[in-house]
């Protein structure tokens, strides 16, 4: 019987690589409607970038594309949300780890190992806290580009600042993917 791994401990886990400027709400949910498609059942999406980002938007776009049901807002308060599919697709588990302090065992009682093979499982926050959950997973850093709007003060957050999400598939799952499809 072959001994457990874990995915960073396996730097040559196939890894592919896009990347996309975003220049308002509209079109990160967009993009979120195009990832949507790649996606299937078990697949671990990991959204990291600073507060006000764009992944509760990015997120939206993704159940959208999905076809879940129900309002998908930011989980921060309640965890997770789980919007069933409205289609014949997979389940939406939208789970925001920003508040959890540990690892996989403080977000044992999600279950989110049970919801995986059968739902799409999106995590916000979730470095270094559920890579253990599956060798595949589709990274998602979201970059502000600070000083992108149009206003004087070239450090304000505005809400049509542009974002650079760099999409990174990693493990077998994502090695024939053509996340630069997606980006488009």
């Amino acid at each position: 019987m072959e001994a457990p791994h874990s995915p960073a401990a396996e730097p040559t886990a196939p890894r592919v690589t896009a990347r996309v400027t975003v220049d308002s709400p509209e079109r990160m949910s967009e993009l979120g409607g195009r990832l949507a498609a790649l996606l299937r059942p078990g697949d671990l999406v990991m959204l990291s970038g600073p507060l006000g980002a764009g992944k509760t938007t990015l997120t939206r776009g993704l159940g959208a594309g999905l076809g879940v049901r129900g309002a998908v807002t930011s989980p921060t308060f309640v965890i997770a949300r789980v919007h069933p599919s409205l289609t014949s697709g997979p389940p939406l588990v939208h789970v925001d780890a920003y508040r959890l302090g540990g690892g996989l065992d403080e977000m044992e009682d999600l279950d989110l190992d049970v919801s995986l093979p059968d739902s799409v499982v999106v995590v916000e926050w979730g470095e270094g806290k559920v890579e253990e959950l599956s060798d595949d997973r589709l990274q998602v850093v979201i970059d502000r580009v600070l000083g992108g709007g149009t206003g004087t003060d070239p450090l304000a957050v505005e809400e049509h600042d542009l974002r650079v999400v760099t999409l990174t598939g990693i493990g077998r799952r994502w090695a024939d993917v053509d996340l630069t499809a997606s980006v488009g």
